[in-house]
């Protein structure tokens, strides 16, 4: 038997706030409450690298992200939820290292399971900084 329309809906908008809690704790930079959204074994897939496995690769991949990005601000444009899974469309603007302005958009899928998050993977549009 599968989840009813009220179960359904319960965790799509759980799934809701943490994808806006998400996407506002990497915008404040903050690693701490990152942590504290992610499952200990989350997956993370980014473009040109391999397999991010587990919170703390994760945790060091934003800590590096930082570095290379002193500005860094994502914009979430659209997303769409079902169950425990996300698709959020968005934009992001900011300065590199170096000072050069950097721009890009794409999408992340997120999935969760309770509140935490054990799955994320990222697609974008320009790839060609990484």
């Amino acid at each position: 038997m599968g989840l009813n329309w009220e179960d359904n809906t319960e965790l799509a908008m759980k799934l809701e706030e943490t994808v806006i809690q998400f996407f506002h704790i990497v915008n404040e930079r903050d690693l701490e409450k990152l942590g504290d959204l992610l499952d200990e074994e989350a997956e993370f897939y980014f473009p040109k690298t391999q397999p991010l496995l587990g919170k703390q690769r994760i945790l060091r991949f934003f800590k590096f992200l930082y570095r290379r990005y002193p500005e860094l601000v994502f914009q979430v444009r659209n997303r769409i939820v079902q169950g425990e899974a996300a698709a959020v469309h968005w934009s992001n603007q900011g300065v590199k290292k170096g000072g050069e302005h950097y721009e890009n958009e794409g999408v992340t899928l997120l999935e969760t399971k309770g509140q935490k998050i054990v799955f994320i993977s990222d697609f974008f549009k320009n790839t060609e900084m990484f």
